[in-house]
């Protein structure tokens, strides 16, 4: 999308668009940011999602990381490093609308809902979206760069593995009034979130390997 508010923050490098990266695509042909979870699984080992997953970060006009993954009840942090005014507004799992008009201050939320939570920027960045999966167990992980994932310390027995993507397409762009700027923005509008499944045996003392296609059908 061309980024039209705040270039000078937003677009440092000259570029004028920006990636949504709603699709990311390694030089193997793996996917990133596709979160990876166990169906059925009642337990094992204590909540450990690692901190820089629960940790949002606003620079130059994009989020990072574009997915995270939040304890239920846990706590959220964010902060903007950015110099201009960024507004999180928050639907679906929990519901927040929060500004950040100084950068470095870091702001906290507990996410008291397991489920999903679409992240977008209403301060006149209408590229800016992120996905966040409020958790109830430790058993989640996010595919890197290569479409690598790892789930470690899981209780031998059989499981439903679901490989979960929030959707490529851009199927339109919506008008929409910014409060901020009082004047009609246009913001995309995405296909709905995709799922596969896969059954997996983790035996005792051993290790299982399962790969997914993602596709459109």
């Amino acid at each position: 999308m061309l980024i039209n508010k705040d270039p000078q923050v937003c677009d440092p490098e000259g570029l004028k668009k920006r990636d949504l990266e709603r699709l990311i695509v390694g030089a193997d042909g793996g996917v990133a940011n596709t979160v990876v979870f166990l169906k059925n699984i009642t337990s094992g080992k204590a909540m450990d999602i690692p901190e820089p997953r629960r940790f949002l970060d606003q620079r130059h006009c994009r989020y990072e990381p574009h997915i995270l993954l939040v304890p239920n009840n846990g706590t959220l942090q964010m902060k903007s490093s950015d110099a201009v005014l960024h507004t999180v507004h928050m639907d679906g799992a929990a519901t927040y609308n929060l500004p950040f008009p100084f950068p470095n201050r870091v702001n906290s939320r507990t996410m008291p809902n397991a489920g999903l939570v679409n992240v977008r920027c209403n301060g006149g960045h209408v590229w800016m979206n992120a996905e966040i999966l409020v958790v109830p167990h430790p058993y989640y992980a996010v595919t890197d760069e290569s479409g690598k994932f790892e789930l470690n310390d899981v209780p031998p027995g059989e499981y439903q593995l679901v490989a979960w993507h929030e959707g490529w397409g851009m199927l339109r762009q919506e008008s929409a009034f910014d409060v901020l700027t009082e004047r009609r923005i246009q913001r995309p509008v995405f296909s709905e979130a995709k799922t596969w499944e896969k059954r997996v045996n983790v035996k005792a003392d051993g290790s299982s390997m399962v790969n997914f296609v993602l596709a459109d059908k």
